[in-house]
């Protein structure tokens, strides 16, 4: 695979961005004439994880969020920041940019485009915060409407795929009593990226023998090293791999997807909708977090623009209540794997919505993203 093909890549990714990517939703608008106004309140909220959760780079046993609501005529939307540390945001950094929202000056909350498009032109990163919103009027425009997205959509929920189940990086014994943990999984998802890839893997086998996703989070150095243990990976049952080197080396990915004989995601390498004509060509797909690309608006977006460039599809999450992972699930249907777990990592789940069944995921037909304040 060289440059030039890669760049052939990009110009195709760039003209399929023309067309809309969102539902019409003008018929249902208020009008601009209406006097009521949206109000945001926002507070901190720490998630205790159920274990210690390690991957390539970093242990931690918490994840800060925010987590926000927005009301309007009575009707109340709920959203969500998760700041895992790669994203570089905190609370306080959340917080400080949501005071910069000013909801009262949009009539209509209908209209979502010019609302998060100004939004997002407030500060270049703060991907996490302008979820927070991004999601919450989601879901008050889903209630007022009185329908779940996947409606609005036009998803089938049947169509919602299984979801891994995470297995972070720990000794034989914990790794063996993690997987036990997750029986009824129909897929499992390894993380990898230090020296104990091959016990970890071995670990997981003593246990079961479902499908298993691989991801190093970056971890691995050298890209023959990873065509190496790639080719290892799939003689122990693993169908795709997540990120195996630095997100910048693009060329060594490139090479790398096209001698794999598994598919290549990228995940740090293509975080928003831009992204994806650069990682084109050179990654077999995409993973699509909401943290990383500002919601449910532009993970819609890099749906279609990855379908339209033949390219596959996970979609992902950071470790995030309910109200996060049921606004994710409502787009799963349209995907081919999904890692939708996060809420199932924590001990004091602040929402119900989105279930996992016998492994698969299992979207509520309440309005909005479908989900109640525990």
């Amino acid at each position: 695979m060289t440059l030039n093909r890669r760049s052939f890549f990009r110009r195709t990714a760039v003209a399929a961005a023309a067309g809309s990517f969102l539902p019409a939703l003008s018929q249902f608008s208020i009008g601009a004439q209406s006097s009521k106004r949206m109000t945001m309140t926002v507070r901190p909220y720490t998630l205790d994880l159920k274990h210690v959760f390690t991957v390539a780079s970093l242990s931690r046993t918490t994840t800060p969020v925010v987590l926000v609501e927005i009301e309007y005529d009575g009707v109340i939307g709920y959203g969500e920041a998760s700041m895992p540390p790669y994203l570089g945001e905190s609370q306080e950094s959340v917080m400080a940019f949501l005071k910069r929202v000013d909801l009262s000056k949009y009539p209509d909350p209908f209209d979502l485009e010019a609302i998060l498009t100004d939004i997002d032109s407030l500060a270049f990163h703060n991907t996490a915060a302008k979820a927070a919103v991004d999601i919450a009027l989601h879901d008050l425009v889903g209630k007022l409407i009185g329908q779940p997205w996947h409606r609005i959509w036009g998803y089938n929920k049947a169509k919602a795929p299984n979801t891994t189940f995470t297995i972070g990086i720990d000794t034989a014994d914990v790794v063996r009593e993690k997987t036990k943990e997750a029986a009824g999984f129909k897929i499992l998802k390894v993380k990898l990226g230090k020296a104990n890839d091959k016990e970890m893997i071995e670990s997981v086998r003593a246990v079961t023998n479902v499908p298993l996703t691989a991801d190093p989070n970056q971890g691995w150095k050298d890209k023959f090293y990873a065509l190496d243990m790639i080719h290892w990976l799939k003689e122990k049952g693993v169908v795709y791999v997540e990120q195996p080197m630095a997100k910048e080396r693009l060329d060594d990915h490139a090479w790398l997807t096209e001698r794999s004989p598994l598919p290549i995601l990228a995940d740090e390498s293509c975080q928003r909708l831009a992204d994806i004509p650069n990682v084109v060509g050179a990654y077999s797909g995409i993973v699509i977090k909401l943290m990383k690309c500002t919601g449910m608006r532009e993970a819609h977006k890099m749906i279609t623009l990855a379908r339209a460039n033949n390219m596959k599809i996970m979609f992902g999450c950071m470790t995030e209540t309910s109200c996060a992972i049921s606004a994710a699930s409502h787009l799963s249907p349209m995907v081919d794997w999904a890692d939708l777990d996060g809420m199932l990592l924590i001990k004091n789940d602040a929402f119900s919505g989105t279930t996992v069944v016998d492994g698969r995921l299992v979207l509520s037909d309440g309005p909005g993203i479908g989900v109640k304040r525990r």
